[in-house]
C-alpha cells in the first residue's frame, strides 16, 4: 500500500514535470542534449573520484531520459529522428560513463580494474548491438536481463555506495551473459522461420 502510494506520488510528479516543460515548446531532442551533457560531468566526476556526486549526476541525466520521450509525445513533436538521437546519445552516455572510470583507474594505476571496465564497456555495447542486429533478422530479441535501465541502476548503487568495482565485474559477466543469451536466442529463431517459411510435407506446388 505504501509504496503503491509512493509509486503513485512520482507519477503524478514527473507528469507535473513533463507537462511544464511541455507548455515551454522546448524541443524534446534539447533535453535529449541536456541529459547528455549531465552525462558528461558525471563522467568527468568519475574521472575525479567524486563517485557519490557522479551517481546524482547519472540520476539527474536519467530524469532527463525519462523526460524527452513524454514530452515529445505530450506536445505532439514524436519524431523518427528524435527517437535515433536518443538511441545515439545514450550509447555515448554509455561510453562516456565507462572512459570516467578508465581514467580514474589508469590515473590510480590500478590495470586490473583498467580491463575490467573496458569489458564491461565491451558488454554494454555488444548488448546493444546484438538485440540491434538480431531484429535484423527475426521480428524482435529482448531477451536477456541486463539492458541500459538496469545498468543505469548498478552503476548508480555502486557509485553512492562508492563500490564500483563489484558493480563492474557484475555488468561485465552479466552483459556477456545476455549477449550470449541474445546469440542462442538469434539462431534459434531465425532457424524457426526458415522452418516455418518452407513448404510443409506433402502439399503440393500451385502450378504455372
Amino acid at each position: 500500500m505504501i509504496t503503491r502510494q509512493i509509486g503513485r506520488t512520482l507519477s503524478l510528479i514527473l507528469l507535473a514535470i513533463v507537462r511544464a516543460f511541455a507548455a515551454t515548446g522546448i524541443s524534446p531532442n534539447v533535453l535529449t542534449f541536456i541529459g547528455f551533457a549531465v552525462t558528461l560531468l558525471g563522467a568527468y566526476l568519475f574521472a575525479y573520484g567524486y563517485f557519490r556526486w557522479a551517481g546524482l549526476a547519472v540520476v539527474l541525466a536519467g530524469l532527463f531520459d525519462m523526460l524527452d520521450g513524454r514530452v515529445a509525445r505530450l506536445s505532439n513533436q514524436v519524431t523518427p529522428f528524435g527517437g535515433f538521437l536518443d538511441s545515439v546519445l545514450d550509447r555515448y552516455s554509455d561510453l562516456c560513463l565507462m572512459i570516467g572510470l578508465l581514467l580514474f583507474y589508469g590515473r590510480a594505476n590500478r590495470s586490473w580494474y583498467v580491463v575490467l571496465v573496458a569489458v564491461a564497456m565491451i558488454g554494454s555495447v555488444m548488448t546493444s548491438y546484438a538485440r540491434a542486429r538480431a531484429e535484423n533478422l527475426i521480428p524482435t530479441c529482448k531477451v536477456g536481463f541486463l539492458e541500459r535501465p538496469e545498468r543505469m541502476v548498478l552503476i548508480i548503487i555502486g557509485a553512492v555506495l562508492d563500490r564500483m568495482a563489484p558493480v563492474m565485474w557484475i555488468i561485465a559477466v552479466l552483459s556477456t551473459w545476455t549477449v550470449i543469451h541474445r546469440v542462442v536466442y538469434t539462431l534459434q529463431e531465425s532457424r524457426r522461420l526458415v522452418l516455418s517459411s518452407q513448404p510443409q510435407h506433402g502439399t503440393q506446388s500451385p502450378s504455372p
